[in-house]
């Protein structure tokens, strides 16, 4: 998970994707007519936070409906709590 999660997130279109799909699963060209660049730009954006396992793709008939993949986006806030949370532990030098 992690570098393509955080590569992923790197892209402001691609958070602005993550918003979209927070509150309900969209397809790509409920996606794309958020946005003015191209439909092949949407799909190469949708592809990374994919292979990032941001996003899951699910085809009904002849449309792919996309979903925010809360496990992975919960387990990352959870290790960056973790990380973010920890104190410093002080360095113990030897004598």
């Amino acid at each position: 998970m992690g570098d393509d999660f955080f590569q992923a997130l790197a892209n402001p279109y691609r958070r602005e994707i993550i918003r979209l799909l927070k509150w309900r699963s969209r397809t790509a060209g409920e996606i794309a007519a958020h946005f003015s660049i191209s439909q092949p730009s949407i799909s190469r954006h949708l592809d990374v936070l994919k292979r990032a396992e941001i996003i899951t793709a699910e085809r009904r008939g002849n449309q792919i409906l996309y979903t925010l993949n809360l496990s992975v986006v919960q387990e990352m806030v959870v290790q960056l709590t973790d990380l973010l949370g920890r104190k410093e532990e002080p360095c113990h030098e030897t004598e």
